[in-house]
């Protein structure tokens, strides 16, 4: 028995199930329109299967005539890195990319956490420099090993957590050294031109008794 004949006493069991239901004798006209109401509907529905597998088999030739007439039209024309490789392939980072692109298009406070810590890592101690107090450094510190930890502990998937926690202790010390070396050297930077304003003399010219004008604008507020 073939699949159509298999359909036909399908319908016609339908037909015939239907008349008996409804109290009307069974009509063979009827039965043999549903017959062919049901092969159309099946064919109908195998046209379609094929025009969409034609349209999966065929589609990667219309995304190929799509840049061909991108190119004809010039807009491949002059790229960045045209004709080089691409940059970070080589790299061993599998999160290159997704730096590359936060980098480029200067996205912010929308990468995932495990990118956005490290940014924050890189910069954490430029921004410790900024507090004033050694208790705002360890509480910023602490705040930031709770969002690593936070990270580490997350369920969302995306970039592994790579950035260590910092310790609180440590990173005072830190600052204070820091802090110290930037005191001196400003005091160098002081000292080292104390001595440069001086004219060489008494501050006199040629005997005349009346004071050298300094060289620049005077001020304001100097009484004439």
């Amino acid at each position: 028995m073939t699949k159509d004949d298999a359909a036909r006493r399908a319908a016609q069991y339908r037909a015939q199930t239907a008349d008996r239901s409804s109290g009307v004798p069974y009509d063979p006209d009827d039965a043999e329109r549903q017959i062919a109401d049901f092969e159309q509907a099946e064919r109908d529905k195998a046209a379609e299967a094929r025009r969409a597998r034609d349209r999966v088999m065929t589609r990667h030739l219309w995304v190929e005539r799509q840049i061909q007439a991108a190119m004809e039209r010039g807009e491949f024309d002059d790229l960045p890195l045209a004709g080089k490789p691409i940059p970070g392939l080589d790299s061993h980072d599998p999160d290159w990319w997704v730096k590359k692109l936060v980098e480029r298009e200067q996205i912010s406070g929308v990468a995932p956490e495990a990118i956005q810590l490290r940014k924050d890592d890189a910069a954490l101690d430029e921004a410790l420099d900024e507090l004033l107090t050694a208790q705002d450094v360890r509480a910023a510190v602490e705040e930031f090993d709770v969002r690593v930890v936070a990270a580490r502990r997350q369920l969302t998937g995306g970039p592994p957590v790579v950035t260590p926690t910092r310790d609180p202790d440590v990173e005072v010390e830190r600052w204070l050294e820091r802090r110290q070396a930037r005191s001196l050297a400003r005091r160098a930077a002081g000292s080292g031109g104390a001595g440069s304003t001086g004219t060489g003399g008494s501050g006199r010219a040629g005997g005349s008794g009346r004071s050298v004008e300094r060289d620049g604008p005077r001020r304001w507020w100097r009484r004439r």
